[in-house]
């Protein structure tokens, strides 16, 4: 593809006076020494990758691509500083490789450049590199992020008004968290995607807005996993209010101001702030979407009619066959639902939310273990009654993301 040359640049690492094939990342040339290099992921491997296919596909009676300044190899959708890092791995000497080892955003770039033109063997060996250093203890994904209260951010990476002097770190750090975590996804790494994931789980639990980014990364990725958990944790500890008609036109009109001008234009006097997804809110709302919103509502219909359902109803279980024979089986249930009716109305099940329903099952089930001995009810129907409350909370957790979709969902409890 002939290209306007004279506006572009020689990368000053990767341009070759004796490479053999030239490329164009945005405005940067790179002069590769081999082409032989970028043909197959490594020497152990004869699979081809994207550039060994390209390479070999016919030129016919046209100028070859990639043999001089004025016709290279154009690459699309990358910066001049991912592939620079990508062809690094190609020239780093095993000092350097082992320094790298805690360069993330090295090993980001490497693994989706890799990933995208189809280098499995170099994409496995940064992502397995990350993997090792993610899941260092103490993690350093983990050290990383501040403590809950100290700060608030924006999925988006904007700060609020109320951010104080280390927002620039806290906001590169969770954007790290984010691209990491969409980064495994792209590329299916499973090991370091559940490690993320367990990862974000600390975290949200320490901030509502750690939860707002898991909440948003599980719909954008559909990562089930995370789903139900993210939403339940925004339910039970945030006042959320949905970003506005109002707040759109502010942010429009804020922007158009700011391009004006030398310097950002944050406020407007005379009008209120407009207010990004993911933040605060002066009136300390989390701000989030419609669709976010409806699961939410969603979600607190079908747990707390769930909860309604457990308290008038325990969980059934098959009585033993000694039950009928030796025992009074009425007594036996009556016994049962006794319990029931007496423990889910507790104090201490009671302070638990309306929709943590498994919190609630799971205090159930310590005073259940507390219970003592029970002079009417068998005590194989006793460990059948137990196993009956951890099944109901086993079906919770497994089908909790369930509870947060947009279709309908049928109760199985």
């Amino acid at each position: 593809m002939k290209q306007d040359f004279e506006a572009h640049k020689r990368d000053p690492e990767y341009y070759f006076d004796d490479g053999s094939c030239i490329f164009l990342v945005e405005d940067t040339l790179f002069k590769q020494v081999h082409r032989s290099r970028l043909c197959n992921d490594s020497r152990q491997s004869k699979d081809s990758n994207s550039f060994g296919t390209m390479f070999s596909l016919p030129q016919g009676r046209l100028e070859v691509e990639g043999k001089s300044d004025e016709n290279p190899i154009v690459l699309i959708g990358n910066t001049p500083s991912e592939f620079r890092h990508f062809l690094w791995s190609f020239y780093a000497l095993p000092p350097e490789i082992n320094k790298a080892s805690e360069n993330l955003p090295l090993m980001i770039d490497i693994a989706r450049v890799s990933h995208k033109y189809d280098f499995k063997d170099l994409e496995t060996w940064a992502l397995n590199t990350i993997h090792e250093y993610v899941n260092r203890k103490p993690s350093p994904i983990l050290a990383a992020n501040p403590p809950a209260q100290s700060y608030t951010f924006s999925f988006h990476g904007m700060a609020s008004n109320r951010t104080k002097s280390n927002d620039a770190t806290t906001i590169q750090n969770t954007e790290e968290l984010t691209t990491l975590i969409r980064l495994a996804h792209l590329c299916n790494h499973e090991p370091l995607l559940t490690t993320l994931i367990s990862h974000l789980k600390q975290l949200m639990s320490s901030s509502v807005q750690y939860a707002y980014i898991a909440m948003t990364l599980a719909d954008e990725l559909d990562l089930r996993s995370l789903r139900g958990v993210a939403y339940l944790e925004v339910m039970q500890k945030a006042t959320v209010v949905k970003r506005t008609k109002t707040d759109i036109e502010l942010k429009a009109m804020t922007t158009q101001l700011s391009s004006t001008t030398a310097d950002t234009i944050p406020f407007v006097p005379g009008l209120p702030a407009a207010t990004e997804e993911g933040t605060v809110d002066e009136e300390d709302r989390l701000v989030i979407s419609r669709a976010q919103q409806l699961r939410l509502l969603s979600g607190y219909y079908r747990l707390t009619s769930t909860w309604e359902r457990l308290r008038t109803t325990p969980p059934a279980f098959d009585h033993s066959s000694s039950c009928g024979a030796t025992w009074h089986q009425h007594g036996c249930t009556q016994s049962w639902v006794e319990f029931w009716k007496e423990k889910t109305r507790i104090d201490a099940v009671l302070a638990l939310g309306l929709t943590d329903v498994v919190g609630r099952l799971k205090q159930i089930h310590k005073e259940y273990e507390r219970w003592g001995s029970v002079p009417y009810m068998h005590f194989e129907c006793r460990n059948a009654a137990r196993n009956a409350i951890l099944e109901v909370i086993r079906k919770i957790e497994d089908g909790l993301p369930d509870f947060f979709s947009d279709g309908e969902e049928e109760d199985e409890w």
